[in-house]
């Protein structure tokens, strides 16, 4: 009779508390030289904590070994790629890191006076002065701690200025092809919204555009490249139509790595954008923070910009909160301190001719990535892309198999699957963004694989649509485990 063996712990690693054997320790200490004393005789019993009813007793190897197998259940921008489209998962240089740990910095405190803020203050203005110059635009704030709180701005901007016009306007005119928390966010402001559909080509129409704008309309929110990595060439003549009217151009600048350097938002007509730093300009991306969104305005929108601003004086610069346009306060202090050092850093470290290197490496892995997969996967719009390139299960869907099903077996090849069924414009996409980070070899392991993947749909589409099959816990039941979710462990 064959014993089963139980698969190696670095697969089905058991809890500490599974581990526990009575009496084992993970230390030890020489013989006293000292009389012994009792703990609570000394300090007094209410200063003596009790022991912990089965905390866990194993050695100093089973901890580090423990811990260690646990790390390498995690997929990281240290071990491979991250080709999650629209999100910039990317490798941030470990120099930029190194910058915001500076003790002048990272101990700098919010209410020190401002002649010891002199420093913190340069790196904001530097930094709102470089972000100005990349979007053309004329005036920055630091404040907002996120895209979406940075989208807020923008839009609260924009209806205090039309307040100040005397009319706030009832309408916000969103595409189809716009990031997700566009709609949202004019919701919050108190706007309507209305969806603008994009053409053939997977653009903004002007001739669409300009049957929507009317006086009611108080501006668009347009993500430029917009969601399927396609640029709206049209944009120009989109602002020109929205101007005519009174309206305002609003930017989702999520997608600005494609632009950095090649082009800027303000000279094609945007009157107010945010930027993503912690996607663009280098801080950590995931897990829920720390994030910025900066929102850069032209001069006509400056005065309703948040308090306080930065202001040069005789004695060094100072905070101005004699701002009586201004929207007043999006977030508490400076906004995110840490990650403004660390944008600063990643810009000043590849000056202009850099940044602009790493847009064109971004734009030609993602139409790399293109030429290759397209013979595999369907291309829903051909119009040329830029850092991103969405594709469609089409294909596959023949066979049984779904964008989701894709992104499963990709695990078993060792990648972090892409942005599965995202955007809604694209029926089962496949959204891939590999950055400026990825070199020929990791992005060719990454096509290899999904090629591989496309062949075994045609010849054994079972074994993808039951993927993943390396992982220690295989294929879930997402429908049950989002109508009834286990909130609660019991052992």
């Amino acid at each position: 009779m064959i014993k089963k063996v139980r698969s190696h712990p670095t697969q089905n690693e058991p809890l500490l508390f599974e581990r526990s054997s009575p009496g084992k320790k993970a230390y030890q200490l020489p013989a006293l030289d000292v009389p012994e004393v009792d703990p609570a005789a000394a300090l007094g019993g209410e200063n003596v904590r009790e022991e912990i009813p089965g905390f866990p007793e194993v050695s100093e190897v089973e901890v580090i070994r423990h811990f260690t197998r646990l790390s390498t259940w995690n997929y990281a921008i240290d071990l491979g790629v991250y080709p999650l489209g629209s999100c910039t998962m990317k490798y941030n240089p470990r120099i930029n890191e190194l910058v915001a740990r500076l003790d002048g910095l990272a101990w700098a405190h919010p209410y020190q006076p401002e002649t010891r803020s002199q420093g913190a203050f340069e790196v904001m203005a530097h930094l709102e002065q470089a972000l100005e110059e990349i979007t053309g635009m004329d005036a920055v704030t630091l404040q907002p701690a996120a895209g979406a709180q940075g989208e807020l701005t923008g839009i609260l901007l924009m209806r205090a200025y039309h307040e100040k016009q005397g009319n706030p306007r009832k309408k916000i005119l969103i595409p189809d092809s716009a990031h997700g928390t566009n709609p949202a966010t004019a919701a919050m402001v108190g706007y309507e919204v209305e969806n603008i559909a994009s053409n053939s080509h997977g653009m903004l129409d002007p001739e669409v555009l300009a049957r929507a704008v009317t006086e009611d309309v108080a501006g668009i929110m347009v993500t430029n490249p917009n969601t399927l990595g396609v640029f709206e060439r049209d944009i120009a003549r989109a602002a020109e139509i929205l101007h005519a009217k009174g309206a305002l151009v609003y930017m989702d600048g999520a997608n600005m790595n494609a632009l950095v350097g090649i082009a800027r938002p303000g000279d094609f007509g945007v009157d107010v954008m945010h930027l993503n730093l912690h996607k663009t300009f280098s801080t950590p991306h995931g897990g829920g923070g720390p994030g910025s969104g900066p929102v850069a305005v032209k001069k006509h929108l400056e005065p309703f910009l948040p308090a306080p601003r930065l202001k040069t004086t005789a004695e060094g610069l100072r905070l101005d909160f004699d701002r009586p346009d201004s929207i007043g306060r999006v977030r508490a202090f400076y906004g995110n301190f840490g990650v403004l050092v660390r944008a600063l850093a990643y810009i000043l470290a590849h000056g202009g001719n850099g940044l602009r290197n790493a847009t064109v490496d971004a734009v030609l892995n993602a139409n790399y990535i293109r030429r290759r997969l397209e013979p595999y996967y369907d291309l829903p719009y051909t119009a040329p892309n830029m850092h991103e390139v969405v594709f469609s299960d089409s294909k596959q869907a023949a066979r049984g198999v779904r964008t989701g099903d894709i992104a499963k077996r990709l695990i078993d090849y060792g990648f972090h699957p892409y942005t599965v069924s995202f955007p809604l414009i694209v029926h089962g996409a496949l959204m891939i963004e590999p950055t400026e980070t990825e070199g020929k070899m990791e992005i060719d392991l990454l096509v290899d694989a999904l090629i591989s993947i496309a062949l075994e749909t045609e010849n054994d589409p079972d074994v993808v649509k039951s993927a993943p099959h390396t992982t220690r816990v295989s294929r879930v039941d997402e429908v049950t485990a989002a109508r009834r979710p286990v909130l609660r462990w019991k052992p």
